[in-house]
C-alpha cells in the first residue's frame, strides 16, 4: 500500500524535474533547506500543509491538483490490491470527493448529527457598555 507522503514526494518530485528545476532552486523559492525538501521528495518526511502549500508555490502549481494527483495514484494502488475504488466522473475537488471502499466491505451509515442547540446571548464584557 502506497503511503501518502510517499506519493504526495513522488508527486512533488515528478513537477520538479518536468520543470528541469533543481532540489537547490526550488528550496530556494519555497524557502525550506534543501534537505529537507529532499526529504518530503523522498516520502521520509511528512510535510504540514503550510509547507506543501509553500513548495507548490514554488513549483507554480496548486495544492489541489498536487493532492489529486497523488489521490489517483493512490486509488490505482488500492485497486490494484483488490480494493473496489469509486472514482467521479470528473476530477475530483480536493480529496473529500474521492469514495474508497474495500471490496465486499458494508457500507458505513452516515453520522447522526444532534440538532443544533439555541443560540446563546453573547457574554458580557467587563468594563463595556451596551449601545443605547
Amino acid at each position: 500500500m502506497t503511503l501518502l507522503r510517499t506519493q504526495l514526494g513522488n508527486t512533488l518530485r515528478g513537477h520538479r524535474l518536468r520543470q528541469r528545476r533543481t532540489l537547490r532552486d526550488v528550496s530556494g523559492a519555497a524557502r525550506v533547506s534543501l534537505g529537507y525538501l529532499s526529504e518530503v521528495e523522498r516520502g521520509r518526511k511528512e510535510a504540514s500543509s503550510e509547507l506543501l502549500a509553500a513548495i507548490c508555490e514554488a513549483l507554480e502549481i496548486s495544492l489541489s491538483d498536487v493532492l489529486a494527483e497523488a489521490a489517483e495514484v493512490i486509488a490505482r494502488s488500492l485497486a490494484a490490491d483488490g480494493a473496489e475504488v469509486l472514482m467521479p466522473a470528473r476530477r475530483p475537488i480536493g480529496l473529500r470527493h474521492m469514495d474508497l471502499r474495500l471490496a465486499g466491505a458494508e457500507p458505513i451509515a452516515a453520522p447522526i448529527h444532534a440538532p443544533m442547540s439555541a443560540p446563546r446571548a453573547p457574554m458580557p464584557v467587563r468594563g463595556v457598555r451596551a449601545a443605547a
